[in-house]
């Protein structure tokens, strides 16, 4: 059985918590590069920044434990809408989107925080990578799915070119050698479109396009999953 918490650690628990709550308060005021442990520290009732040291070293560490929530809720949302119904491989790549659009609507400052524009004087360490190709990981899942029911049928020919291939080298020398190349960039495909769309209505460049950014972005990710090889089986 897992060690229950003592009440120290439970105090500083809760503490990081409001911590991290206050922080994402100044993100949506200031955005990421406005981020001050100075104001932090007086926003949680701390007498000086130095204090709040004792839970996080610096700016970028606080940063990264943010970060890695971020993608973290992002990939919970996206986890649960894939869930179901699993014998319907467009519907659940719809439900992923949908689900994606929802938190990054309801969240905006911290989908920004992960898939905006970089930090300044920041670089992401290897704390936020698993958290971070969670979501890819996913749509990668989907489509290998989809492929092994018969329901991915590649639109016009699939090969994937030697250049390209050699770009991608390093991600697709990890991956299992009995996945084509072309599901592999399928699914990176429909992934970065499915962001792609997602960052153009939440940033505001879709304003003059749509009336209601629903129901396009619904019809832009059913012929997203139909153009990289998504079928009903």
């Amino acid at each position: 059985m897992p060690k229950a918490p003592t009440p120290r650690e439970r105090v500083r628990a809760e503490f990081t918590r409001e911590i991290k709550d206050a922080a994402r308060r100044q993100l949506a005021a200031d955005g990421p590069a406005g981020l001050s442990m100075r104001t932090l520290a007086r926003d949680v009732g701390l007498v000086s920044a130095s204090a709040l040291y004792r839970y996080y070293p610096g700016r970028d560490a606080l940063l990264t434990a943010l970060i890695a929530d971020a993608f973290d809720a992002l990939g919970d949302a996206a986890d649960a809408a894939a869930a179901a119904p699993a014998g319907d491989h467009p519907a659940r790549w719809l439900a992923v989107c949908h689900a994606v659009r929802d938190w990054a609507l309801a969240h905006p400052h911290e989908f920004a925080l992960v898939h905006g524009s970089p930090v300044p004087g920041y670089a992401a360490p290897a704390d936020t990578t698993g958290p971070g190709t969670r979501l890819p990981l996913l749509v990668g899942r989907l489509f290998a799915e989809a492929a092994a029911a018969g329901a991915y049928r590649p639109v016009g020919d699939p090969a994937v070119p030697a250049a390209a291939r050699a770009a991608l080298a390093p991600l697709l020398d990890r991956l299992p050698a009995e996945l084509p190349d072309h599901l592999v960039v399928a699914a990176l495909g429909a992934w970065s479109d499915l962001l792609g769309a997602v960052s153009l209505e939440l940033f505001g460049h879709l304003a003059r396009v749509t009336a209601d950014g629903r129901p396009f972005f619904d019809h832009r990710m059913r012929r997203t999953g139909a153009l990289h090889g998504l079928t009903a089986g």
